[in-house]
Parts: C-alpha cells; structure tokens; sequence
C-alpha cells in the first residue's frame, strides 16, 4: 500500500474513533455489556417456531419416537440463547447491577417458555383461518411452511408475550425481523384476537395500539395506523396514547384500504379496498369505493 493510502486510512481511523463524534449512535450505557445479537435473536425465532411447529422448522425428522427429545433439546437451546439476549436488552436499564440484571434475564427467559403451550395454541388457530379462508390452501403443511402470514405473524406472537413480560427492545427486533423477510409490520403492542389472517400480506401495516378481535381478516396493504398525535409543550410527540383503530370480531378488510386513527370497525364489517376510513363504523357496516 502506498504510504499516501496508509496515511488517509489513518486520518479516517482516527476521526472515527474519536467518541464525541458518535453522538447518539454511540453504545455508552454500560460498555462492559454487548448490545442483542440480531443473528442470536433469528435462531431464537427458529427455535421457537420449530417448537410450535415440530418438524415443519428446524429438524423435519420429527416423529413420536424423538419427539420428547426435540421439544426438550430445543427448550434449553431456546432459555440458553434467550436469556443471554434478554440480559443484553436490559443494557439500557441502568438502575440495576450485574447480578440483579442476570436473575431478572433468566426469570424472564423462563416465564416466556411457559407461555409456549398457549402460544401453539393460538398460533393453530392463525393456521387454521388461513386454511379455511384461502381456496389455494391445499392442506395445513402448505399454509405452515409456505405462507409468509404464518411467519409474521409467529414473530408477532412472540414478540407480543414477551413485551407482555416486560422485556425491553428485543420484542421490537423480532417483528422487525419478520417485516424484512414478509413486508408484514406488525408492532408487538398491538392485542391481536384468535384466528387471525392475513391473505398476501405484503404492505400490511399495524400500529402499536391497535386492537384486533377474533376471526379477522385482512388483505394486502391495509394500514391501521394513527391519523394524527398530540405534541408536547416542546414540539415532541405524546407517546403511549391510544392512536390506533379496534377491529372487532369478524371484520374482513379488503387490500389497501387504510383505517386511521383510535376508531372502532364494528363486529362483522366489511370494508372494500382502496378506501380511507377515519371515523367509527356500527356493527355490521359495508363500505366501498363510490362508482
């Protein structure tokens, strides 16, 4: 390398390490604690979904034989990888010490294993409204392993129970995760009923506060999304205020359509594609686009 090279690669070095440059960027809480492995969290994913899912992800081998075997591999992989990316979560968290920190990773990894009967369950449900509501479907496998609804929304779910737990950032990179691989953006705040579906999916788009019923169906594109915040006295947006819509049981939302704002769609609606919806709707309501 040329020494004119060597010396331009030395000035930039220098100017990147240089700490007060980093601003807001830099990992300044606690430098003796690494920040969640991204890599860590997509093998906590694969993990999980191939314990709701024995032999549909991970090993596809899976039979009565070993199956007591997998699931029990599987969970202690699972609370391993976990508990270690949970702790590095809690990096943010200054008020506690080394320890107090590790007891409370480790106490969370646990609680969230034991939710893992309850979120097969649902998830079932998911699968079977895909099932039912898609002609194309021609049996459970093909939906499982195929549908990029069921991979969004299994991120969803876990991401949902464990931000239920009160585990900080890493429920955030898991819907994330799912949003790059689907183009589904499902906030892991939202409160989402049995039965669930999404036919295509890409573009979905729902907010943080929404709340969805049972049997829900919807398209590609829609958005439930807030319409508009309130600001704080500095110009700030006001956080943690309910600014998303409530769908209620039985409602089908057809492709692009855009419900806004803390609205509630009436149980069993029907709204067509391409429209924009920013007000409440009874019970039983069809809306579509004026010819």
């Amino acid at each position: 390398m040329q020494q004119k090279n060597r010396d331009l690669l030395n000035q930039s070095i220098s100017q990147l390490v240089q700490r007060e440059t980093h601003g807001i960027i830099y990992h300044s809480c606690n430098e003796t604690s690494p920040l969640p492995s991204v890599h860590e969290l997509e093998e906590v994913v694969t993990i999980t979904r191939a314990i709701v899912f024995p032999g549909y992800f991970g090993n596809s081998e899976v039979n009565s034989e070993n199956l007591a075997l997998h699931i029990e591999q599987h969970v202690k992989r699972l609370f391993n990888l976990l508990e270690k990316q949970i702790y590095a979560g809690l990096c943010f968290d200054p008020a506690d010490n080394y320890q107090t920190k590790l007891e409370r990773a480790q106490r969370l990894a646990a609680e969230f294993i034991t939710c893992l009967p309850q979120l097969r369950e649902l998830l079932t449900t998911d699968v079977i409204a895909a099932y039912n509501g898609d002609p194309a479907a021609k049996s459970y496998a093909e939906v499982i392993l195929c549908y990029p609804a069921i991979r969004a929304i299994s991120n969803y779910r876990m991401a949902h129970e464990l931000l239920h737990l009160g585990v900080p950032l890493i429920p955030r990179i898991i819907t994330e995760m799912a949003h790059s691989e689907t183009g589904i953006d499902i906030h892991p705040g939202a409160r989402i009923g049995a039965y669930f579906t999404i036919d295509h999916g890409t573009g979905v788009v729902i907010g943080e506060t929404a709340v969805i019923g049972k049997n829900v169906k919807l398209y590609q594109g829609v958005t439930l999304g807030a319409k508009s915040f309130p600001l704080d006295r500095d110009g700030n947006p006001i956080k943690g205020i309910n600014r998303h819509p409530i769908i209620e049981d039985d409602v089908i939302i057809y492709s692009n359509a855009s419900i806004l704002g803390r609205i509630t769609v009436g149980r069993g609606s029907v709204i067509g594609g391409n429209v924009w919806i920013d007000n409440d709707l009874p019970a039983g309501s069809k809306v579509l686009q004026k010819k």
